[in-house]
């Protein structure tokens, strides 16, 4: 009998799944059985574990958990992808068609574009689709054919654009054309019961979870996103990214329940939140025009760069304990959840590459490393946004003080108190500044500057003009 094969990655979901989508629509065309995976590859298993690899195996079996509930058959198949293909296509001659949601940039294309090689010289078919953005890399041009390199302009014509409506899938029609496959072994089960098998369970993983997130921030928080989203000590963002970056929801299914909440005046929360999902498609595109972005500036001007190499420094940003309280509150949220509020994204970004003078591409490491919501193209070009060496960064010479950032963003202290407890008693008028306190007011918060909690390890001002002078300098 036909068999096509649906190879799964960063889309672990039933629903609005264009390659899944397609696969069962070509099954009742031809009478034909499915073949649904997930490869495991075994680098990934060999590097230290951390939240981003935990989070993300962890939402693996619960996909899988998901299939068997629905009695859909699942294999998860360890082994370099290229021999799994291979012993695929050998074991189930009957299967000749593949169908997978391809990858435009990064480690993602180059195992795509060598599975695709695999699959034309064993003469398979195969059918690819984009499904992980509203919008490919080139599907937004300008008039001349050419791609964008500035945001606004792009929205603008991303705007224009009609968005392809999420594509609902028949699970009874998709359990009865699935097949199990007895001959190809099983031993990837083994491999993720071992990885996550002491793992606490957790409450924001698969696709059940990433739909009531989804109702609950258009019911409660969309109204007011526009007012509360720069305020981390408020819940006023999604939290979407998570479940978009494993692909438990679709971005089309977001987009779309956004559009059909009640509109609001011009500007408000509605609109704020669609172009943060621009923000994604546009990143994505620069990453595609810049392929080497992840190890070179996209502004060619600035690659020369002497960047500052101090280990001490960049280990005190990493810990956060670069004695500036929002800087520090933001890093240890990092490494306390795999996550940090974007505004303090900017922030810690900014202060690494502006305060300390230290390479920008150690710090989008380090993001790589513990977010569990990393997107190649968000955080790179975040990363060169804030390190003004980017295709539509923000200018050299504006330099976050990072005390301003703190009493805008968190006017109470309210956030720093969470994350950094060393300052939970420290009065408000000191919290964005506590080396500021008399030795009195130390002794009186429990925490004494330098002992305590660290003693500003740069001085704001003096690193601002380095910073300017650095990129005057080129």
């Amino acid at each position: 009998m036909k068999t096509a094969a649906v190879w799964f990655r960063r889309d672990l979901r039933l629903q609005d799944h264009t390659a899944l989508s397609e696969a069962v629509k070509w099954a009742e065309e031809h009478n034909g059985k499915l073949f649904l995976f997930f490869q495991l590859n075994p680098a990934f298993l060999e590097k230290p574990a951390d939240f981003r690899h935990h989070y993300f195996f962890q939402t693996l079996k619960a996909f899988m958990d998901n299939c068997r509930d629905h009695k859909i058959a699942f294999h998860l198949m360890y082994g370099e992808t290229e021999e799994i293909m291979e012993m695929v296509i050998e074991k189930v001659p009957e299967i000749n068609l593949f169908l997978f949601n391809e990858d435009e940039t990064g480690y993602g294309k180059e195992r795509d574009d060598k599975v695709k090689r695999v699959l034309k010289e064993n003469e398979v078919d195969y059918w690819t689709f984009q499904d992980h953005f509203l919008h490919g890399a080139r599907e937004v041009k300008k008039q001349d054919g050419s791609l964008y390199k500035v945001y606004t302009p792009y929205y603008k014509a991303w705007s224009k654009l009609e968005k392809k409506q999420p594509a609902e899938i028949d699970l009874k029609k998709l359990s009865a054309c699935s097949v199990s496959i007895q001959d190809l072994p099983d031993t990837g089960a083994e491999k993720l019961e071992e990885m996550i098998g002491s793992l606490e369970e957790r409450e924001d993983i698969g696709e059940e979870a990433a739909l009531k997130t989804l109702k609950e921030f258009t019911d409660e928080k969309l109204e007011d996103y526009h007012k509360k989203r720069d305020l981390p000590a408020e819940a006023g963002t999604s939290r979407l990214s998570r479940y978009l970056k494993t692909g438990t929801i679709s971005i089309r299914t977001v987009y779309h329940h956004i559009m059909q909440t009640e509109d609001h005046p011009q500007d408000t929360g509605k609109e704020t939140f669609i172009k943060e999902l621009a923000w994604r498609d546009f990143y994505n595109m620069v990453y595609v025009q810049f392929p080497n972005s992840v190890k070179e500036e996209a502004d060619k001007r600035y690659r020369s760069i002497k960047w500052n190499t101090d280990k001490e420094r960049l280990k005190a940003w990493k810990e956060g304990k670069t004695g500036y309280p929002i800087v520090d509150a933001g890093m240890r949220q990092l490494n306390e959840e795999g996550w940090m509020h974007n505004r303090l994204r900017m922030i810690t970004a900014s202060f690494l590459t502006k305060d300390y003078l230290l390479d920008w591409r150690l710090g989008e490491a380090y993001f790589a490393e513990k977010l569990v919501d990393y997107e190649p193209g968000s955080n790179i070009g975040g990363w060169q946004w804030a390190a003004s060496v980017g295709t539509d960064p923000v200018p050299y010479f504006r330099v976050f003080n990072p005390v301003t950032q703190s009493k805008k963003f968190d006017p109470d202290g309210e956030y720093i108190k969470k994350y950094v407890p060393e300052l939970r008693d420290v009065d408000v008028k000191r919290i964005h500044e506590p080396w500021k306190m008399s030795s009195g007011e130390q002794k009186e918060a429990g925490c004494i500057i330098g002992t305590d909690y660290p003693e500003p390890t740069v001085n704001h001002s003096e690193q601002r003009v380095k910073a300017i002078e650095m990129f005057q300098g080129i």
